[in-house]
């Protein structure tokens, strides 16, 4: 299933061209995982990946920053429904929302009660799972693993250890280039 995925990934979402990523900083290549996890087989595959690390620890509630977590945080739900699991989903914000409720967290409320696990289709700097981190510590709910689907090897783990959490990848740069 995973050399299944990266397969895909390679063929659909691995561009080697010049581009900006969010974190401000120029690169060489692009990995666009919303070609993937926006298609009926690449969401199984990928929500299988991250179910299955998951699933047979007590984690509550899985989210992460929206717009690379939304379809990851929904097939992980689902799957998890399937096997009669119950796990509350979230996305968070970059900033809240200056309308309606003004949330920085959507979806379902975290408590203190909650294990957490915090999912991204891609880390490079580690900024906006750190932004999320920060804003799902506010609710008391417990981190307890951070997961990426691509890890570009560019900060993100060191950036993640200084606060304390490790980082777990299925893939990373070195992947899309042997």
């Amino acid at each position: 299933m995973k050399k299944k995925l990266l397969n895909l990934l390679k063929k659909e979402a691995f561009f080697k061209e010049k581009v900006k990523l969010s974190s401000g900083k120029m690169s060489t290549f692009y990995i666009d995982v919303r070609r993937v996890s926006l298609s009926s087989e690449g969401i199984y595959l990928i929500s299988r990946l991250f179910w299955q690390l998951i699933k047979n620890e007590n984690i509550t509630a899985i989210g992460g920053p929206t717009l690379g977590a939304d379809p990851i945080v929904a097939g992980v739900c689902f799957l998890a429904h399937q096997e009669r699991k119950k796990l509350k989903g979230f996305l968070v914000r970059k900033t809240s929302k200056k309308h309606g409720r003004k949330k920085a967290i959507e979806g379902v409320e975290l408590t203190s009660q909650d294990n957490v696990v915090i999912v991204d289709d891609v880390a490079t700097t580690g900024s906006s799972l750190i932004n999320a981190i920060k804003k799902v510590e506010k609710t008391g709910a417990k981190i307890k693993k951070v997961i990426v689907l691509v890890d570009r090897e560019e900060g993100a783990k060191e950036t993640l250890l200084k606060e304390g959490y490790h980082l777990f990848s299925f893939f990373t740069k070195k992947d899309f280039f042997s």
